[in-house]
């Protein structure tokens, strides 16, 4: 993976769907949830003709704020998960990332849960909710399990478009990378909703 890697999604759709870029510019992937499904799933695929799936994510639990998300490969191989920390969660964003052996191996972490409050806040305020996206920007870390960064991301400043940059910190094996983006890719898709 060439970092930093943008990701991008639209604000105004009926299904949430974005796209990430690398450094280079070239397009890593085009994520799609799946639309009226009690369980969340999550598609993520090599291009937007949606022609080459990459990733399946399902959730395991019925709409609940302390679902297990996994990662499985086209072929059915379980690449890892991420599970919001229930109770955690409720102010200040807390994720946990599991290997392919369900061993937690990263946590991610929001860095300021009062920027997310005044951004949810703010945004419905008719014309000063178009702007929050300016000005508000939530920032995350994700860490290792001594504690160590390695990555982070934050909201970037737009108006008419959700943006956020995903920076390497320290380096770290390729299959971590893999499993760090993609719990960052369904931490972001489920932050959305709250701000």
């Amino acid at each position: 993976m060439k970092f930093p890697i943008e990701i991008k999604f639209k604000i105004l759709t009926f299904v949430n769907q974005f796209s990430a870029t690398d450094s280079t510019g070239k397009l890593m992937c085009y994520v799609k949830q799946k639309f009226w499904k009690l369980k969340e799933h999550v598609n993520v695929f090599a291009d937007e003709a949606q022609s080459q799936l990459i990733c399946d994510i399902k959730a395991n639990k019925v709409i609940d704020w302390s679902a297990k998300y996994t990662f499985t490969s086209p072929d059915g191989e379980v690449i890892g998960a991420v599970a919001r920390s229930g109770m955690k969660s409720l102010w200040k964003a807390h994720y946990e990332i599991f290997d392919a052996d369900d061993r937690q191996v990263m946590q991610i972490r929001e860095v300021n849960p009062w920027v997310k409050f005044f951004d949810s806040l703010l945004g419905e305020i008719p014309i000063i909710g178009v702007l929050t996206g300016y000005f508000l920007n939530p920032q995350y870390l994700v860490r290792n399990m001594d504690g160590e960064s390695i990555f982070q991301v934050t909201k970037s400043r737009t108006l008419l478009e959700g943006k956020f940059k995903m920076e390497e910190l320290r380096d770290v094996e390729e299959t971590q990378d893999m499993l760090g983006f993609l719990s960052v890719l369904m931490m972001i898709l489920l932050e959305r909703r709250r701000g």
